[in-house]
Order: structure tokens, then sequence, then C-alpha cells
């Protein structure tokens, strides 16, 4: 691949910074936990979120460009201590343009019970396609958070996994997707939750899954736009 161009790195850059705002206006993340990272199109580069800057202080100009093998390329910061994992995905998972990790509190609960959420409401159906799955634990710094992200999402219909008593990981074709599963696998978590304090929850048919899923997926919303 080519290298890209400052532009293009530059259009990125504004990017992930603007979707970092969406973090904490949903509820995903406190102090400065938390990540977006994308991909430069056409090139083996991403832009993430530099370690421990809060979100207040966030400008273009302070995300970090990091090649897949995590090099930094461009920026005044050291890179999220999540960068590995984040190369890691798009190293293996070419179709990927987007990255998101949070500690949302419903969704981490769920993972800090090592149980997948099953798929028992039809916004689930929709956006995930069935359950959202578990990953095993795996520590922080090397590959290994990624390898159990993409381990656990390679031939999976979910764009979010709960990485076991850790948190979240969302992929997307672009970073604006990744942070729409983020917020989505939170507000399941939340809705499943206090639906299990009622009593049993049941899940969905599969026929009816798979039917809602294709649906949302090539039928909703406007074209062009986004659902």
């Amino acid at each position: 691949m080519s290298a890209p161009s400052t532009d293009a790195i530059d259009r990125v850059r504004r990017t992930v910074c603007d979707l970092h705002a969406e973090l904490p206006r949903n509820g995903l993340v406190v102090w400065t936990s938390g990540n977006v990272s994308a991909r430069v199109p056409g090139s083996d580069v991403m832009v993430i979120k530099p370690s421990g800057v809060s979100y207040d202080d966030l400008v273009p100009e302070a995300m970090v460009v990091v090649t897949l093998d995590g090099d930094v390329v461009d920026g005044d910061f050291a890179p999220s201590s999540d960068t590995a994992s984040h190369a890691y995905i798009y190293r293996e998972m070419p179709q990927v343009g987007g990255v998101v990790h949070t500690h949302s509190p419903f969704a981490t609960a769920w993972a800090a019970r090592g149980e997948p959420i099953p798929c028992v409401i039809t916004a689930m159906a929709d956006e995930f396609g069935g359950e959202i799955p578990l990953a095993p634990y795996a520590r922080i710094g090397g590959d290994e958070i990624g390898k159990a992200v993409v381990d656990s999402l390679s031939g999976h219909r979910s764009p979010a996994v709960l990485l076991r008593g850790h948190g979240v990981f969302t992929i997307g074709p672009d970073a604006r997707a990744a942070v729409k599963a983020a917020a989505m696998c939170e507000d399941a978590a939340r809705t499943v939750h206090l639906a299990r304090t009622l009593g049993e929850v049941t899940p969905l048919p599969q026929p009816d899954i798979d039917a809602m899923h294709a649906r949302y997926q090539n039928v909703y919303g406007q074209k062009g736009h986004g659902k």
C-alpha cells in the first residue's frame, strides 16, 4: 500500500477526535478511559487517541498516527495503551476500518460475570444478528487482547464482543459504525439486565433473528446515510 497523504491523515484525525466526544456523551467512559481508532483508508496506518489525555482536551492534532505494527509515525503524545490491540485487529481483519474500546458499566458487568448477552430483543437482532459474544480474559499490552477479539468475532455477525473481566471492543467498516456499535452494546446490556431482574429471559427464535438482521442491514434507513 502507498503512504497516505497528509490531507488523508488530517481528515481521519478530525474524525477520530470528533467521535471521541460520543463516548462520554453516551455514558460509555469515565475520566480518560476508552478509545477510538480509525484506519487511514488504503494504508497500513491508523489514528488513535493519546494515552491519559482528558476528553475535554482532545483536539485533532493530539491524535496519534501509528503503523499497524504499533510504531508512532506522527504525534506529540504517546498513543493509547490499547494500541497493540487495535493494531492486531486491523492486521487480521482488513475489512475493519474502525475500532472502539470502552468499559461501559452494564456491558462490563456482563463481562465481569463472564457471560454473553443473549439476543432477547429485536434491537439486538437488528444490530448484532444474535447474542453479543464473550471473549476469554487476556492481558493488556500485547497482542493477546487483539487475538481474543479477532478469534471471537471472526465468522460472527456481532460487531461487539465482551472481553471477560475487562470491557467491550467493537469494530466497524469505519470508526463511526464502531462507535455506534459500542453505544448499542451498552443499551442492550442495560435492557437485558433490567429484564432479567424481572424474571427469566428467552432468546428470540433464530429464523426471526436472521430475518430482522437481514432487513436492518439491507433495507432500513436512508440509502447512503447510514442506519
